[in-house]
C-alpha cells in the first residue's frame, strides 16, 4: 500500500521503534469477523464456522460473511470488523437500560448493544445522515431488535429531546479513518495532515451533545477507527480538562492491547485506562476506545413526555383479524403505532417522537391495505418460533425457493398467514392458499441462489 509520506513521517516519530512493524502491517490483508446474535432461539450457524473465537467478545468470530445464507438473512450473523466489537464489550449495557448510540450507521455497534440488553430497556439508534439511516435500520430490522428506534438527526438537535436521559451512551466518532485503509484504499486519498485535526474538533461537538444526553452516574463510551492522537489521547484530555464531573474508568485490556498514550496528549497518567488496538499487535484492523463517567447529582431530572398511540379503531381491527391468529402473546395496543400505512410497536416507555426525524419507531408489524392487514418480515424476524401460534416448517430448498420469490408446496397446513420457520429460524411469512405458500419476501431482498 502506498502510504503518503507524512502519515509515515508522523507514525515513525510517535511510535519509534514500533513504527517498522505499525507500518508493515497496511501491506497484508485486513481481518474480518461477525458476530453471532444471542437473542435467535439458537445460536449455532449454518454456513460460517465459529472455530475461530475472539476472545475478548462471546459473540464474536474470525471469518467472512456470505450474505446469501440463512445465517445472515435471518439474522443469526452480523459482520462487524473484530477490534471493533470492543466498543461494544467496553460499553455492556444492561437489561432495562436506556442507551444511546449517537453515530450508529451501519449498525454493528447497535446490534451489539442490542445483545446485552435481551430486548428491554430503550436502545436510541442515530444517525446523521439520512441514506446512512435507512442502512441502519435495515440492519436493526434483520437483527431483529424490538426495544430499538432509528432517528435521524444531529447529535445537536437530539440533546434537546433528550436531557441526561441516557444511562449509556455511545460515540463511534466519525473520523480521519486510519484503521479502514487496510479494507478500503480509497480512505487513504482522503488523508491529509490536517484532516485529523479537522476531525477532532467536529468530535468535540459530538461529545458536548452526547454529555448534555447523559445521565448523572452515567456512563460515555468514545471510539475511533483511527490511530491519531488528535481524535484519541487528546480528545479525552479536553474532555477532562473542560468538564470536572467526568472521570476516566479503566478498561480491561487483553493481551495484544496497549493503553492509550498520555505522552500523546499533556502526560495525564489517566490516558493510560484508554485503550488502543493496534493491527500489528492484534487481528484486526485498529481501534481506540475510552471510557467515561458522569459525576452522581441528588438533581432530579423530569420524566419525559411519552409517546401516544394513534392507532384508529378501524386499523386495530385489521390488525387484530391477523396478529390474533399469528402470535401467541398479543402486543398490547397501547405501543401500537401507525406510521404512514405501517404499523409499528414501539418499545416501552417510548419518549414522545412527534418533533424528532425517525427512520423506525419499533418493531415494523406490517401495511395496512383496502380493508386488510400483511404482516412484515421484520415481524417474523423479531421473535423466536415459540411466539408464533402454528409455525410452518420448511426446508433449506424451500427456503432458497422463498428468497427467491417463488410459491412451494406444503401438507396439511391450514389456510391464511403462517410464520415460516427453518433451521429454528424464522425467515418469514407466506400465506398458505389450498396447499401452496403465497410467496411474500419483499422484492427488494430477493436473490437466487445456484447451487
Amino acid at each position: 500500500m502506498q502510504l503518503p509520506e507524512a502519515f509515515i513521517k508522523k507514525y515513525s516519530k510517535l511510535l519509534g521503534e514500533e513504527a517498522p512493524a505499525f507500518l508493515q502491517s497496511f501491506d497484508e490483508e485486513a481481518t474480518r469477523g461477525f458476530r453471532v446474535n444471542p437473542l435467535k432461539a439458537q445460536t449455532k450457524p449454518l454456513d460460517h464456522s465459529i472455530e475461530d473465537a475472539i476472545p475478548y467478545c462471546p459473540f464474536g468470530y474470525y471469518g467472512s460473511v456470505s450474505g446469501k445464507t440463512l445465517d445472515h438473512q435471518s439474522g443469526l450473523i452480523y459482520s462487524q470488523e473484530p477490534s471493533a466489537m470492543y466498543v461494544g464489550e467496553v460499553a455492556h449495557p444492561q437489561p432495562g437500560d436506556k442507551v444511546l448510540d449517537l453515530c450508529a450507521a451501519p449498525g454493528g455497534k447497535t446490534t451489539h448493544l442490542a445483545s446485552y440488553m435481551n430486548q428491554s430497556g430503550l436502545l436510541v439508534s442515530n444517525e446523521i445522515n439520512r441514506k446512512r439511516a435507512g442502512i441502519l435500520a435495515e440492519n436493526v430490522e434483520r437483527f431483529g431488535l424490538q426495544n430499538t428506534i432509528v432517528t435521524n438527526e444531529s447529535p445537536d438537535t437530539l440533546e434537546k429531546h433528550f436531557p441526561e436521559y441516557f444511562d449509556v451512551v455511545v460515540v463511534d466518532a466519525p473520523c480521519s479513518g486510519e484503521g479502514m485503509f487496510r479494507k478500503d484504499h480509497e480512505a487513504v486519498q482522503y488523508w491529509t495532515p490536517e484532516y485529523p485535526l479537522s476531525c477532532a474538533n467536529r468530535q468535540k461537538k459530538i461529545l458536548q451533545s452526547a454529555l448534555k444526553m447523559l445521565k448523572p452516574s452515567g456512563r460515555l463510551v468514545y471510539s475511533t477507527c483511527t490511530f491519531a492522537p488528535e481524535e484519541d489521547e487528546q480528545n479525552i484530555a479536553w474532555l477532562l480538562q473542560t468538564y470536572s464531573d467526568l472521570w476516566v474508568l479503566p478498561i480491561k485490556k487483553y493481551p495484544g492491547m496497549d493503553d492509550g498514550r498520555p505522552e500523546w496528549a499533556d502526560n495525564n497518567p489517566e490516558l493510560a485506562k484508554t485503550s488502543r488496538i493496534f493491527p500489528h499487535k492484534m487481528r484486526g484492523e485498529g481501534h481506540f476506545i475510552a471510557q467515561l463517567q458522569k459525576q452522581p447529582s441528588e438533581s432530579t431530572v423530569k420524566d419525559l413526555k411519552p409517546q401516544k398511540s394513534n392507532v384508529s379503531k378501524a386499523q386495530k381491527q385489521d390488525w387484530h383479524k391477523v396478529a390474533d391468529k399469528l402470535l401467541v402473546n398479543p402486543i398490547e395496543d397501547a405501543r401500537l403505532l401507525a406510521f404512514g400505512d405501517y404499523l409499528y410497536a414501539m418499545p416501552g416507555n417510548l419518549p414522545d417522537l412527534t418533533k424528532l426525524q425517525v427512520i423506525r419507531p419499533g418493531v415494523n408489524l406490517g401495511v395496512f391495505k383496502k380493508n386488510r392487514f400483511e404482516p412484515s418480515l421484520p415481524l417474523a424476524l423479531s421473535f423466536k418460533p415459540t411466539d408464533f401460534q402454528k409455525p410452518v416448517l420448511i426446508t433449506q430448498e424451500q427456503w432458497q425457493n422463498y428468497v427467491h420469490g417463488d410459491t412451494f408446496s406444503v401438507v396439511d397446513v391450514e389456510n391464511g398467514w403462517h410464520v415460516l420457520i427453518s433451521h429454528e429460524l424464522t425467515v418469514g411469512f407466506g400465506k398458505v392458499v389450498n396447499g401452496v405458500v403465497k410467496n411474500f419476501y419483499p422484492k427488494k431482498l430477493r436473490f437466487e441462489i445456484k447451487n
